[in-house]
């Protein structure tokens, strides 16, 4: 009878490679994901917040007539949602000709208050035919930022 024989090479368990990670890639490793992490959670952040630029001023009828004691309506949206801003404070206002090339034809503007949500109403002098721009600041809740907007509106004979 015949002897077998075994290679014993083949009975060893294969051998593994080791990769071995020095200190100094540990350490870039863990910054450039600290990094990643920190520019992932500040983009949320900026995305999930409104900004003032996140809202604008319209106004509800862009065409009047002249006259004295005109009603301007003007409604403010928040422009990511599409819907009007209730509660916001007016604290700045001012309607001129500057579209014109008259900003120092400047008129009174006095509130007046409103039946719709997001809609402020304001009393105002128009005594000339021609563009008039009503400049707005306002507070919003929640937001730290001051939102200032332009509206141009036509006065006709």
């Amino acid at each position: 009878m015949l002897a077998q024989t075994t290679d014993v090479r083949a009975l060893e368990a294969p051998r593994r490679e080791i990769n071995y990670i020095n200190y100094e890639d540990k350490t870039m490793f863990s910054k450039f994901a600290t990094a990643a992490v920190a520019a992932t959670l500040s983009l949320a952040a900026s995305a999930a917040m409104p900004g003032a630029d996140d809202y604008s001023f319209e106004p509800v009828n862009p065409e009047m007539k002249k006259g004295d004691d005109v009603t301007l309506a003007v409604r403010l949206t928040n422009k990511q949602t599409g819907k009007p801003v209730s509660d916001a404070v007016i604290f700045k206002t001012r309607a001129d000709m500057a579209p014109d090339g008259m900003a120092e034809m400047e008129s009174p503007v006095t509130p007046l208050p409103s039946k719709e949500p997001g809609v402020y109403v304001f009393k105002t002098d128009l005594p000339m035919a021609g563009r008039y721009q009503v400049t707005l600041s306002a507070k919003v809740q929640g937001e730290s930022e001051t939102v200032t907007g332009k509206v141009i509106v036509k006065a006709t004979k």
